[in-house]
């Protein structure tokens, strides 16, 4: 009996007949056409770029290493003494460069003399007119103009 099982099930299992394999149709080639010659191209090289990942862990480090303080230069600190057109208007005591310009704003802007409508120039009244040489200065001539009155 079992035997008989067997042969009904190979039995179902056989196909029936196969068929042939239906022909494919290939299209043909244009045949190839004559390229003048041209003339090799040189290729641009393209340099990689570093992961974004990277870039972001190097900025995160070099913000949480401390800052050095920036210490100021010896030359900048040396007290100065102003000459007689530059003491009427800062005082006659020595001071560093960096005083004499701080004090100059300090005596410009209490006297209204910024150009209101170009605020880099300033109006020379007659204290500053005697230090600078003339009637209108740019605040970039600032420091050149009094490093004359300072010795």
């Amino acid at each position: 009996m079992a035997t008989a099982k067997k042969a009904v099930k190979k039995a179902a299992k056989k196909p029936a007949a196969k068929k042939a394999p239906a022909k494919k149709v290939v299209a043909k080639k244009a045949p190839a056409k004559k390229v003048a010659a041209k003339k090799p191209v040189a290729k641009k090289v393209v340099a990689k770029k570093a992961p974004a990942k990277k870039v972001a862990a190097k900025k995160v480090a070099a913000k949480k290493a401390p800052a050095k303080k920036r210490t100021p230069n010896a030359a900048f600190m040396k007290p100065l003494t102003p000459s007689a057109a530059l003491a009427a208007v800062i005082g006659h005591t020595p001071i560093p460069r960096t005083e004499v310009v701080s004090k100059l704003w300090v005596y410009i802007k209490k006297h209204g003399l910024q150009d209101h409508v170009n605020k880099r120039n300033i109006n020379a009244d007659d204290k500053l007119r005697v230090v600078f040489g003339k009637a209108q200065i740019t605040m970039f001539e600032l420091a050149a103009l009094i490093g004359k009155h300072l010795s």
